[in-house]
Parts: C-alpha cells; sequence; structure tokens
C-alpha cells in the first residue's frame, strides 16, 4: 500500500479534516482516503454530464452546401417574403 506525505497543509484545513474524522470514526489519514474516494467518483460522474454547450453544438448539424456563397445568399434573399407591418416604423 502507497503512503502519501502532505505538506504546507494550513492548520485550518487540518483542524476541519480532524473534526470529520472524529465525526465519522475514523483515523485522519482514513478520512483523508476517504475524501480522495469521493472526490474523484463525483469527478467520474461530472466528467459524463454533458454541458449544455455540448447539448446545443449536437443538436445543431452542420450545413452542407456545395454552392458560392453569392448564390446562397441570393437564393436567400429571392426566397423573402417582404412585409409592410413596419412600413410605418415602430
Amino acid at each position: 500500500m502507497a503512503n502519501l506525505q502532505i505538506k504546507g497543509m494550513d492548520d485550518g484545513l487540518y483542524a476541519q479534516i480532524k473534526a470529520l474524522a472524529a465525526a465519522q470514526n475514523r483515523s485522519v489519514s482514513g478520512q483523508v482516503v476517504n475524501l480522495i474516494k469521493e472526490y474523484l467518483a463525483k469527478g467520474k460522474s461530472l466528467q459524463s454530464i454533458k454541458t449544455p454547450a455540448q447539448v446545443l453544438l449536437e443538436l445543431s448539424g452542420s450545413w452542407s452546401d456545395d454552392r458560392p456563397a453569392e448564390e446562397i445568399a441570393a437564393d436567400i434573399k429571392a426566397h423573402r417574403k417582404n412585409s409592410k407591418k413596419l412600413a410605418n416604423g415602430f
């Protein structure tokens, strides 16, 4: 079994870990191992959750058209319908 030594931990953090360990009837070392296991387990589950941006990118596909941009723009303009709703402004 491997050993891990942590240097430079501030006293407040150590006191919190020690209090957690006492509350859960563990040694400080056992509590640190448990905290690391919990953190890594959450990290794995969070990696499987997709961000809203990833979902949006999956929903939106790419557009493939071999025509030149000018022809596509002309086609879009030709199929627009003119509306008189705002002829007099807001």
